[in-house]
């Protein structure tokens, strides 16, 4: 059970963090403390204490307390070259490649690489954005958390610019913060996707997006347009949304719903990811239905899993070594410009999607 005095602590650690208290700018009195955290004089005293011993506060005799200037302790103190990787997720699906193509690069520069998972949850980001700010990076590979939805965390990435930490984003970005970026034209993937079917021949075509990523969102965007291009109709039944938390259960029952519908018979699937089409087959086996024979189904991401199931998946190809790589070579290079008096200019870079055609998918007669 966590203390009132190491809550206490925790609190104001993270209102240094977050921008709330900036550098050199006095913190709340003592008796301010006391009412907020309902504790004595003496445990306020303490807490504070132990935060000027540890160089997050420092007094001035007769003024009061305030907040240091950390950015001056990261620049005396001879720390260890290091990177970290912010992912969504480290262990499963295409991240490992990524971190793949980004790790040898980073390495051979002489950086040492801290990985971190936020698992799309946007208080574990916080809590790793908080880590590496107190820890100190030099620069930082970031996928950003539930990308679709406006971020709590945004003062985070303010204070990684006032600490001058530079950092680059992957896969999506915060519309807020207009960063570096690499990504892949999400909606150019998605109108692909559903193209792709409409000229086989398909009218019924359901779409599975997970929309609290910006990348489903723009995918979405795509298969909309796609139907629009075309002058095919689309049906509002036919669009399921989903977000990170109901990923293992709800696009299962919706399609579970939708099959057992007697008076619906879809042709065409359109799905987020490639992790996404294997859970799908699961209720395509269970109703004895086959692909592409009873449905044709279109991937994302080109995966490893495209061609793990016994349905060799026609998909849209993500660069994930190379946006490793790349995004590697550009946060070196944002480090080396602030060493520059004229830095060099760096641009954000978007991949073209191109679909990768397999047996997934058939016309429709």
């Amino acid at each position: 059970m966590q203390t009132k005095y190491s809550k206490i602590i925790e609190v104001v650690k993270s209102r240094i963090l977050d921008g709330t208290y900036t550098p050199h700018k006095k913190i709340g009195s003592e008796s301010m403390f006391m009412k907020e955290f309902g504790v004595s004089r003496h445990t306020v005293r303490i807490a504070i204490g132990d935060l000027v011993k540890d160089g997050w506060l420092y007094r001035s005799q007769g003024s009061g307390t305030y907040c240091a200037d950390r950015t001056i302790e990261k620049l005396t103190v001879n720390s260890p070259k290091n990177i970290a990787i912010i992912t969504t997720y480290i262990s499963d699906y295409i991240f490992p490649l990524i971190i793949r193509g980004a790790e040898p690069y980073l390495a051979q520069k002489g950086y040492q690489v801290s990985l971190y998972s936020t698992n799309n949850n946007v208080e574990t980001e916080k809590k790793v954005l908080e880590s590496i700010l107190s820890l100190g990076v030099d620069a930082a590979i970031i996928e950003p958390t539930k990308s679709a939805r406006s971020n709590p965390n945004i003062n985070y990435y303010f204070s990684l610019e006032r600490a001058n930490i530079p950092y680059v984003m992957i896969n999506a970005f915060y519309d807020e913060l207009d960063p570096l970026c690499l990504i892949l034209d999400d909606e150019k993937g998605g109108y692909l996707q559903t193209e792709h079917l409409i000229k086989q021949g398909h009218t019924d075509i359901l779409g599975f997006f997970k929309t609290d990523d910006r990348q489903g969102a723009k995918r979405k965007k795509g298969y909309i347009k796609a139907h629009r291009a075309h002058q095919l109709p689309i049906s509002p039944d036919n669009i399921i949304d989903y977000d990170s938390e109901e990923k293992k259960d709800k696009p299962k029952a919706e399609l579970e719903r939708i099959l057992k519908d007697g008076t619906r018979k879809p042709t065409g699937l359109v799905a987020y990811n490639d992790q996404l089409v294997v859970d799908l087959l699961d209720v395509l086996r269970s109703h004895e239905l086959s692909v592409p024979d009873d449905l044709s189904i279109v991937g994302f991401d080109d995966s490893n899993l495209a061609t793990a199931t016994e349905v060799k998946l026609t998909t849209i190809q993500h660069p994930k070594l190379e946006m490793g790589e790349r995004a590697a070579e550009m946060i070196i290079q944002l480090i080396e410009n602030q060493r520059l008096p004229q830095p060099e200019p760096i641009e954000s870079i978007i991949y073209e999607p191109k679909l990768v055609e397999r047996q997934s998918t058939k016309e429709v007669r």
